[in-house]
Formats: structure tokens, C-alpha cells, sequence
């Protein structure tokens, strides 16, 4: 992740638009008389090592290869900076607005300008005369905006400042305030992107008295929500019941110590509408002026009326943007189901702005039919959150035997649901007594981050000897084992956790005993958002403790298989194809920086990218699911390729094939994980086609294709997964 500056610092846009994708980036900004430069940390996932990279503005951006050539993959491919450039109704009502707003000369601040689209257009509605001043804190994307303005002969009418703006001064940067600000610094929360102290800032040290501003006002709005899926995503300790296998991460007395952390999760709910009960109207929670100096926090309560009997699990959320000081012309994130005649959503899915979903702690809240529900709403300057009463039930307050203190593991929301599905646990317990059954006292080693396995090992053992290394979760995951550990009946010295990287263990470590049993999930902390072949460090982890395995070491997941299906996704096609023209503004330089997928040249093709796929709109599935190749976790990390031929079973257009790893944890092949598409908890790496082919079964004469071929190619060096495929 590329993240310059800390959240809450002002106009930093890269939360909801940065990549997740390796290379992972931390970037930092320095600044000398002759140029700046962003040192960013990139960081290898298949290894967890890290090495320094350097961007320079050298003002040489006509040579896209000096921008690049650090970068094996697009280097935003993963910020959603290309959806939201396709987003035709956000760009429709920024320009309706602009051109609303701003009707004669006078100076416009564009804030996170990003590829510069607003500076351009206000530049537009003001003529040939005026002034544009465009602050963008990023240098790949100042670099970008640059190539953008150069292409719209706009270089001599947008000035481009590479700061905070919080770090800009009247009459050093720009000669004087600004009469209008245009700035959409906006996430899915409405807040999460500095969007407050930003505007502060700016009212206080940037704008003139009365300022005028694109937007004008955001309104939030909430609806209350039952729904068991929601509900499995948070409440592990009311989970964790249903399943026999006698663990109990959330044991009474730490409860709250594996949690969810209480936020507001981005999510489309759409998809989920059929499995949503709605308990409430919609209700109004908070408004945002643009064009006055907002407040740091904020607080309103509300009596929400129960529409419906039922128990609720979830706040789901939206806002309605609106644009210009008339209130004519409206955009909203709001679902589906929700309609106003007043406000537009977008024509076409889209992802860069989702709905938000807030869990209602523990198992929710019943309610009945008519009974009211007092809510309490807060915004900081960067969050909102809500308190509903006796949200907690009773049941939930426990007696805490173990004094917690600051001991606390947060999980994503889909960890909390994989480690409370029965499914899930009941194959893991399945796998692990297989390979213990008359073992004696083996030695086992958990190369990953799991919670979960140590305790499984060591509830199983006859004579539990556990080490975890923890790559991830380090002390804290060791305070939590050792807690969970004398909660669940065993001896708190039955798991160590080894305070050392793979490439670091001897047998000194391992009290001169080899490893008998190796075993991951595999699960990585900050690996949630990767693609699915990330988890492979497991196979270079394997590869690397090799030395200090037994002979007759058992590896679990023995293997792992690259699965793949052919694919309908139009949504998410239109919104990862090429830029062309914006409103407009040609944008057709920034496709390959950006990864966009459709209409590419034949000598260039985007990447493959991970995405929840039950979330990404209309989503059917034309082939059945096939096998490309297979990662044998018995032998060392090694370069492997695999081809596959496709066979469509249904009519309609491909945009691509959809691709996951199904870890198998035995040797008989009889316990399988998916994470496949219809597996919700886990995201898939997707492969968009440059150009859409329409298909069918091979009975059909009418089709233009009836079978394609996809192989892959594994390198064990960086970990990459090259695709290809070819319609036949």
C-alpha cells in the first residue's frame, strides 16, 4: 500500500485509490531545489523482505520508461483511480457543476487533482483567462496530471503544485486565495480521505470570505438492516458455538480481545439484497457543508422507527452529494433499493464508492414492529460510528477471569467469518487428526499467521509441542496464543512462539528436534487484499526450513491447485477499460500506469487483478471449472506452468477468466479449502480480456467461439503468475 502521509493528515487520496497489489508500497517525500523524489518501500510478498525504490520528478514525463521501469506491474493498477475516471455520472455532474459554479475569471484551487480532470475543467468554463492552481501530494500522480495537461494543450493554464495542501502558502505557492474550490476527496465513509481538515485548512488559509465550492454539500444517511451474512462477518464469540471441534478463540474473559475493529467496512451491498431484511426507512445522520468551515466532531441522536420484527445486525450506510449551491444537480451512493427523484446514482456499477456497513456488536438487536431504536451517531474528522441501545446484550457482558490490558488481535471482517464457519474449521480438524493419528509427540511448526492452528495441534496432541512463527501478528500474537492457550484447558508452555524469520532458525531454536509437521491456513496478516497465489510464501517458507525438517516430515496443505473458469463480468469490464476521452479531456496516456483492461493495443494487456467477485455486479460463469497446474508442497519452491483447455458450457460474452488457488490439506485429496467465487470470504484474481469475445457451447453454430486455451507460468523468484490464454 502507498500511504505518504498518516490518514489523518489533509488531502491524503490514496486510502480508497491506492494499490494492494505487490509491489506494496510505502512511500516517503523529500523535496531539494532541483527536484523531488518519493523513496517508496517495495516489498517482495513471497519472501516478506523490502527494498527501497526511488520516483523522481526530473520533469522528464514524456519518457514513460523513467516513470516505470522500477515497476513490474502498472504501478496503480490496484487504486481505483481508473473506476472512478469511468464513472460517466460522477464526471457528467462535476462538469454540470462546474460550469454551474464558475462563470467568470477568477482563481479555482483544485485539491487532490489527481489526473487533473476538475483543474481542467474549471479552466474550460473560465476561457482563456483565470487561473487554475492544482495540488496533488503524490508524484506519480503529479507525474500523470502532467502528461494529461501536456496532451489537452492545458500545461499553460493549470499550475501544478506537488504538496499537501496543507503545506501551501499564499504568496509563496499560490500569489493569493482562491475565490472557488473543486475538490472530490471523498471515500465510501464520506471522511476517510481527510475530507474535514481539509476543508479547514482550507477556509482558514487558502479561500477567500464566501468561497464558492464543487461540491456544495454531503449528506449521510443510514438504514437499519438484519442479515445473517453481516452478522457472521463480526460475532466470531456467537459463532463459535456452532462448530465441534471444542476451540474456543473467543473463550469467556476474551471475548473482545479477537474482534473486528468498529468501523465502517466499505461493501456493495446490492449483491446481498435478496439476504438483507430492512428493519427501518432510511434516516438522515449527518450534513457536510463545502462551502463554510466544518467542525471536528460532531454528534446527533436519533429515534429510528422499526418498520419490520426482526434483529438487527448492521448500519448500512450512504451519501448524497450535492453539487452545486441550487441543489439541482445530486450524486449518491446509496443501494439500489433506495430511490429519490432528486438524486442520480451512477448508470453503471461502479467501485471506487461503495455503501458502508457498521455491525451492531454481538448477535444485534431485536426489535419489534413500531418499537423505537435510539441511535447515537459521532463523526471524528476522518470516521462516523454508532451506538444503538442495549446493543450489547447481556449474555455478551461477561466475567473477565484473565486481565486483557491492551492485549487486543483486530481481524477483516472475512477472517472473523472464516475462523467462526463450521465448514472451514470442521476440514482443518479433519486434515490436522489425520496426520496426528499414531504420531507420538511430533514436533509442529506453524509457518503462518493462523490463531487458530497452534490451538488445534495442541488440543490434539498427545503430548502438545507447538511453535508458531507469527510472521505477521509477532508479540501480540503470542500474548493472545499464551491467553487462549490456559482459557482452553491447555498449558500455557505448549505453544511458543519463535521470535525469529524463516531464514533465521536452527536447530537451536527448535530445542534440537526436526520438524515433524509443518502446517499454514495458509494465512498472511496484510496478505487479505492480495491476490490468491500471494499465500505461495508458504511454499517458499517451506523451502527454506527445509534443513530442519524430518524425513518424514508431513506438510499440511500438502498441495495447492490453480483453478479458473471463463467469465461474464460487464461491469467490471466497463469499469477497468481504456480512457479515452473525459468530458471531453483526453486520457488516453494514463491507461497503462492505471491497468486498464479493454481495448488495448494487441501488443500490451492488463493485469490481473484481485477482487471479491460476488461483489463486482452482473456475474455469470460460462465454462466449467478447470485445473491450470499444481504447486506439490512435499518437494522445494520451483518454476511451474500449466495449460488448460476451456470449454464453454453457456452462451454469452467472456471478459475474462476468474482464478483462485484451492489448498489441499491431505495426501487422499479427500479435504479441500476453496476459495473460489462462490466462496465470499476470500477475493479471486481476475484477468480481464482486452476485447469482450462472445461465446458458447461447442453444439451451438452460432457462436463465434466454442473453446479457448489458458496456461500460466509460476516464478518461484518474485512470485508472479504470468497469464496467458488464446480463443480458438
Amino acid at each position: 500500500m502507498i500511504s505518504v502521509f498518516p490518514k489523518t493528515l489533509i488531502a491524503t487520496r490514496f486510502l480508497s485509490r491506492t494499490p494492494t497489489l505487490p509491489p506494496k508500497l510505502n512511500a516517503i517525500r523529500t523535496m531539494s531545489s532541483s527536484t523531488q523524489r518519493v523513496f517508496q518501500l517495495k516489498l517482495d510478498l513471497l519472501t516478506g523482505n523490502s527494498e527501497w525504490v526511488v520516483i523522481e520528478d526530473n520533469d522528464n514525463d514524456n519518457d514513460h520508461e523513467s516513470f516505470s521501469q522500477n515497476f513490474h506491474q502498472p504501478l496503480l493498477a490496484t487504486t481505483s483511480y481508473l473506476d472512478m475516471l469511468n464513472d460517466s455520472t460522477r464526471n457528467a455532474a462535476f462538469r454540470q457543476a462546474i460550469e454551474k459554479t464558475i462563470t467568470k475569471p477568477c482563481h479555482v484551487l483544485d485539491i487532490g487533482a489527481g489526473t487533473g480532470l476538475l483543474s481542467m475543467m474549471a479552466a474550460r468554463a473560465m476561457g482563456e483567462e483565470g487561473r487554475v492552481t492544482a495540488c496533488e501530494s503524490y508524484l506519480p500522480m503529479v507525474k500523470l496530471m502532467k502528461k494529461v495537461l501536456r496532451l489537452n494543450a492545458m500545461e499553460g493554464r493549470v499550475r501544478v503544485i506537488n504538496k499537501r495542501s496543507d503545506e501551501l502558502q499564499v504568496g509563496l505557492d499560490i500569489p493569493a486565495r482562491a475565490h472557488v474550490l473543486v475538490s472530490e476527496i471523498l471515500d465510501s465513509e464520506l471522511l476517510g480521505e481527510g475530507l474535514i481538515p481539509t476543508l479547514q485548512h482550507a477556509h482558514d488559509n487558502l479561500l477567500v470570505e464566501n468561497a464558492l465550492t464543487v461540491p456544495y454539500r454531503a449528506t449521510t444517511y443510514g438504514q437499519l438492516v438484519e442479515s445473517t451474512f453481516l452478522w457472521q462477518l463480526h460475532d466470531l464469540h456467537n459463532n463459535e458455538p456452532t462448530v465441534s471441534d471444542g476451540i474456543h478463540l473467543t473463550p469467556p474473559g476474551l471475548g473482545k480481545v479477537l474482534s473486528v475493529k468498529r468501523q465502517q467496512y466499505a461493501m456493495h451491498c446490492d449483491p446481498i439484497r435478496e439476504e438483507i431484511k430492512l428493519l427501518s426507512e432510511p434516516f438522515k445522520i449527518f450534513e457536510f457543508d463545502f462551502w463554510k468551515r466544518p467542525e471536528s466532531h460532531g454528534e446527533t441522536e436519533l429515534c429510528v422507527k422499526a418498520t419490520n420484527d426482526g434483529r438487527v445486525h448492521a448500519v448500512v450506510s450512504w451519501w448524497v452529494l450535492q453539487l452545486d449551491q441550487e441543489g439541482t444537480i445530486y450524486y449518491s451512493t446509496a443501494p439500489r433499493w433506495i430511490s429519490s427523484p432528486k438524486t442520480t446514482s451512477p448508470v453503471d456499477w461502479c467501485d471506487h464508492w461503495k455503501q458502508c456497513v457498521w455491525f451492531v456488536p454481538g448477535s444485534g438487536i431485536s426489535t419489534l414492529k413500531g418499537e423505537e431504536i435510539h441511535l447515537h451517531a459521532t463523526h471524528t474528522e476522518t470516521s462516523i460510528s454508532y451506538s444503538l441501545d442495549t446493543q450489547v446484550p447481556a449474555t455478551e457482558i461477561l466475567n473477565h477471569r484473565w486481565t486483557t490490558g491492551d492485549l487486543q488481535l483486530v481481524l477483516p471482517p472475512e477472517r472473523a467469518a472464516i475462523y467462526g464457519d463450521k465448514g472451514w474449521r470442521l476440514s482443518m480438524l479433519k486434515a490436522v487428526q489425520s496426520k496426528l493419528q499414531g504420531r507420538g509427540c511430533p514436533l509442529c511448526l506453524v509457518a503462518d499467521d493462523s490463531v487458530f492452528l497452534p490451538l488445534l495441534v495442541a488440543q490434539f496432541s498427545e503430548a502438545p509441542h507447538v511453535m508458531s512463527l507469527l510472521p505477521g501478528l509477532k508479540e501480540r500474537g503470542l500474548q493472545y496464543l499464551q491467553a487462549a492457550a490456559h482459557a482452553n484447558g491447555l498449558a500455557r508452555n505448549c505453544i511458543e512462539v519463535l521470535e525469529k524469520g524463516v531464514k533465521q532458525l536452527t536447530m537451536h531454536d527448535l530445542h534440537q528436534k526436526k520438524v515433524d509437521l509443518l502446517i499454514a491456513e495458509p494465512f498472511y496478516v496484510g496478505h487479505d487484499g492480495m491476490l490468491p497465489w500471494q499465500n505461495l510464501r508458504f511454499w517458499r517458507d517451506r523451502t527454506t526450513l527445509d534443513d530442519i525438517l524430518s524425513d518424514d516430515a508431513m506438510i499440511i496443505p500438502s498441495k495447492g491447485i490453480l483453478r479458473a473458469c471463463a467469465v461474464s463480468l460487464p461491469d467490471l469490464w466497463k469499469s477497468r477499460c481504456c480512457l479515452t476521452k473525459i468530458e471531453g479531456f483526453d486520457h488516453s496516456v494514463v491507461n497503462a500506469t492505471l491497468g486498464a483492461c479493454g481495448h488495448l493495443p494487441e501488443s500490451e494487456e492488463g493485469p490481473c487483478l484481485p477482487f471479491f467477485v460476488w461483489q463486482c455486479g452482473e456475474f455469470n460463469v460460462l465454462s466449467e471449472t478447470f485445473d491450470v497446474m499444481e504447486f506439490d508442497f512435499s518437494k522445494q519452491i520451483c518454476q511451474c506452468q500449466g495449460k488448460s483447455q476451456v470449454q464453454f458450457t453457456k452462451s454469452g460474452v467472456c471478459h475474462g477468466f476468474v482464478l483462485w488457488i484451492d489448498w489441499v490439506m491431505d495426501l487422499q485429496n479427500s479435504v479441500v479449502i476453496s476459495t473460489g467465487p462462490d466462496r465470499r470470504y476470500w477475493k479471486q484474481g481476475v484477468k480481464l480480456l482486452g476485447t469482450p469475445r462472445t461465446v458458447g457451447p461447442q453444439r451451438l453454430s452460432n457462436v463465434q467461439t466454442c473453446s479457448a486455451v489458458l496456461e500460466a507460468f509460476f516464478n518461484p523468484l518474485n512470485g508472479e503468475l504470468k497469464i496467458a490464454h488464446d480463443f480458438l
